[in-house]
């Protein structure tokens, strides 16, 4: 949108420098008092021989007279552009309305696929807290990139094999009447995956019982293990998905380690092939070092003495899968920072073998979740905490907030639910994903400064002020614009938005929407406080309506993309 004003300013700028409009670079000033639009001169001083602010000076004394929509001003080496408010408002508002709930989006990702791999829990245990950054920055990633017209495909990765499910089939076998699995099956899982691990570490019996039904599992034999290995898995899959329907998550392809069984061998095979493998000390492996200095020391291990696979073995199989099926242009794993060994070390392999799609790979690393303090978020039995037992937590607590703040609130259930979750869904991406995420529920829940109830607050304001137009009459007369000269700011970051989706999403990095989203409901909550917008001339009530209206759908927009709902009443 801001091209309509940004493209006349490129042309001028290139017929009087003498640079070539490719060339001719429009910033955002660091301070927005300075201006819409920023040209620093550097570039042109030597051409000049002059220095950057008399180059600007005489720029903008040249510029000034043609300058049609917008006004500059020489600061230093800057020169400052600012938009007439006049045409600006009604570019934005007329652009924003037409657009509606499509505004930010575009058709830049037609024809391409983005793979992303985020929330992968494991089978037999509910997911836990250490889940839940995957699950949401993940989430939030096909969401923008869906907006942005790709095809986006959500993968996720269960873990559904390994030797500890050997050890569980015998947990099953012995104690299933003990832990009530019948009555609750994620429960009662939990409870014996649990016994099973130690039971493998301290009883001789227990394990040699464990590693025979894992081979049995292995060897694909029809029989009891596979039978209770698959009701685990479809025990764990509901459960999972009874969560995600919770946050408002789907995936595309639930696939767990299992299902790339068959393509283990080809992919060793594949690898050796690409004449980059070699064995050592009985192992077959990939040394690194040749293409990244820093893993000299540490190979890729495709295959043990023993003739076993590795994970690293299995996630080369899975991402070659994923080329051949998807010719991604981006394939991106949303896993801890605590794997970025792993991933470097399959990223090298890739380079070893000279795949020209290896640059297409990328991991989206993130901090960690703590609670106060920052410890471990723990339970009150001491050991991880379920996720669906902090939304409850969380959700509870939002119900008391709202039931302070508007206790004649129709739904009240519904929108605590909305807040509960919104609050742990912003308070995941409001920063940097690399940071650690703190988890206060008193601070995450608060209606002020930076918390996802504070957008879900100001987006219901400025609904009700548009209830109440329409109660009243009120808003149907040609607008003013000229009232809104003191809402350049909203203006300049509404028309800003659809750049913001862009690079949150070219940087995989959700905080820059969050922080976007902050900033305006910021700046339209105080222009509120200055400004009626109710009861005034009715041109005057027009265009602030207008001004609201479209702020609210700016904000409802970048809230869904972020996965925050909405309501309309708080």
């Amino acid at each position: 949108m801001l091209q309509r004003f940004a493209d006349p300013i490129r042309d001028l700028l290139a017929a009087k420098s003498g640079l070539p409009r490719n060339e001719i670079r429009l910033e955002q000033p660091r301070d927005e008092k300075l201006g819409d639009l920023a040209f620093p001169c550097f570039v042109l001083a030597k051409s000049k021989k002059a220095a950057p602010p008399a180059v600007a000076a005489e720029l903008a004394r040249s510029l000034a007279p043609e300058l049609r929509e917008a006004t500059v001003t020489a600061t230093g080496p800057y020169l400052n552009f600012r938009i007439d408010r006049l045409a600006l408002a009604q570019e934005v508002l007329a652009t924003v309305g037409r657009a509606g709930s499509g505004y930010g989006g575009s058709d830049e990702g037609a024809g391409k696929t983005i793979v992303i791999d985020f929330s992968s829990p494991n089978i037999a245990k509910p997911m836990h807290v250490g889940h839940i950054r995957s699950t949401i920055i993940g989430a939030a990633l096909v969401r923008l990139h869906r907006a942005l017209g790709y095809r986006t495909v959500g993968i996720n990765h269960i873990g559904d094999w390994g030797a500890q499910f050997g050890g569980l089939v015998v947990a099953i076998r012995r104690w299933r009447d003990e832990v009530g699995l019948e009555a609750d099956p994620v429960r009662g899982l939990l409870e014996l995956y649990q016994r099973s691990k130690h039971a493998v570490d301290t009883d001789e019996a227990f394990r040699a019982e464990a590693i025979a039904a894992y081979q049995e599992l292995e060897s694909g034999k029809e029989g009891e293990v596979r039978r209770l290995w698959r009701w685990v898995t479809e025990v764990s899959l509901r459960g999972f998905d009874a969560t995600y329907r919770r946050l408002g998550i789907q995936h595309d392809l639930v696939r767990g380690e299992s299902f790339y069984e068959p393509f283990l061998e080809p992919t060793v095979e594949r690898v050796t092939a690409a004449g980059v493998t070699e064995v050592s000390q009985g192992a077959l492996v990939v040394m690194l070092g040749g293409v990244d200095k820093g893993l000299k020391e540490t190979p890729c291990l495709l295959r043990q003495t023993n003739g076993t696979t590795l994970y690293a073995t299995r996630d080369l199989a899975g991402l070659f899968h994923r080329w051949d099926e998807f010719r991604f242009e981006r394939c991106l794993y949303v896993v801890g920072a605590e794997q970025k060994l792993h991933f470097r070390q399959l990223k090298a392999v890739l380079a070893r073998m000279q795949l020209d799609w290896e640059p297409r790979v990328e991991h989206v690393d993130f901090g960690l979740l703590l609670g106060k303090g920052r410890v471990k978020l723990a339970s009150r039995k001491g050991e991880v905490l379920v996720l669906d037992e902090l939304i409850d937590e969380v959700v509870e607590e939002a119900r008391a907030v709202i039931d302070a703040k508007n206790p004649e609130l129709a739904d009240k259930d519904k929108v605590a639910e909305a807040v509960g979750i919104g609050a742990i869904v912003f308070n995941d991406l409001k920063r940097e994903r690399i940071r650690d995420v703190i988890f206060d529920k008193d601070d995450i829940l608060s209606f002020e400064g930076d918390t996802g109830p504070y957008l879900q607050y100001t987006h219901a304001r400025l609904g009700a002020i548009e209830r109440k137009a329409g109660e009243r009459g009120e808003g149907r007369e040609t607008p003013d614009w000229t009232v809104l000269e003191n809402s350049g700011p909203i203006l300049m970051r509404m028309a800003r938005f659809p750049d913001v989706v862009r690079s949150a999403a070219a940087h995989c990095e959700p905080s820059e929407l969050s922080t976007f989203l902050i900033g305006l409901a910021r700046e339209i909550s105080g222009w509120l406080t200055d400004n009626r917008v109710l009861g005034e001339a009715p041109p005057t009530t027009a265009a602030r309506l207008g001004l609201v209206r479209n702020a609210r759908i700016v904000l409802a927009n970048g809230m869904e993309l972020l996965g925050l709902a909405h309501p309309s009443e708080m």
